[in-house]
């Protein structure tokens, strides 16, 4: 992989202050994972994240286009608007007017189940690491990068079918176990081709 798309990715304002936040509250945590209850947590975290990146994907940012104007432009940024350009460095990444909320309310919901700032910093540094993650494969999927393994080279094919053939079907970025859980995996081949893959907006519209 070229140095100038690693550059790219991690220099881009979004991502950058995201892995600042992440390294400013890894070294707060560093000193209390000599027990398993933080580790744990982290990885309840990543697990966290990972169930989201397909839910909210599905049911959120592919919500049917609403009529109340201020809501559809919030969803226009996060999601829409990626679609109709895909490639668009800008509309690659989630704006952290969206992350950073969000991430207070699941640092709030874990301090609440756990009574405990460790754990809830393990917790909230587990959804930034697989955001991150997330942003890193979403990232490697729109660029003219081909991924090293096998693996990331089918990830990367089954999201642009996704975006290019059908935006009904493989809502994972990173993993399809929901898709092939909830039934929104399928062959390409046996998926027809939408005509509002690439205009999320006029779904419904019987002009289309």
């Amino acid at each position: 992989m070229k140095p100038k798309y690693v550059k790219e990715f991690f220099f881009f304002p979004d991502i950058a202050i995201m892995c600042l936040i992440f390294l400013i509250s890894f070294g707060f945590l560093f000193p209390n994972l000599t027990s398993i209850s933080p580790w744990i947590a982290l990885v309840i975290g990543m697990a966290a994240y990972s169930a989201a990146e397909y839910f909210i994907h599905r049911f959120l940012f592919h919500l049917k286009t609403p009529k109340n104007a201020f809501f559809l432009k919030l969803l226009k940024r996060l999601h829409y608007d990626h679609h109709a350009s895909p490639n668009d460095l800008h509309l690659l990444f989630l704006p952290l007017w969206y992350s950073l909320p969000n991430m207070a309310i699941a640092g709030a919901a874990a301090y609440l189940f756990s009574s405990s700032l460790v754990i809830t910093l393990a917790f909230i540094d587990g959804v930034i690491l697989f955001l991150l993650f997330y942003e890193w494969k979403h990232y490697i999927a729109h660029r003219p990068v081909t991924p090293l393994s096998p693996w990331g080279r089918w990830m990367k094919k089954i999201h642009l079918w996704h975006h290019f053939k059908n935006e009904n079907y493989w809502y994972g970025v990173t993993n399809p176990i929901f898709d092939f859980a909830l039934g929104t995996y399928e062959d390409q081949k046996n998926v027809e081709l939408s005509q509002t893959a690439r205009n999320l907006e006029q779904r419904g519209n019987k002009n289309t």
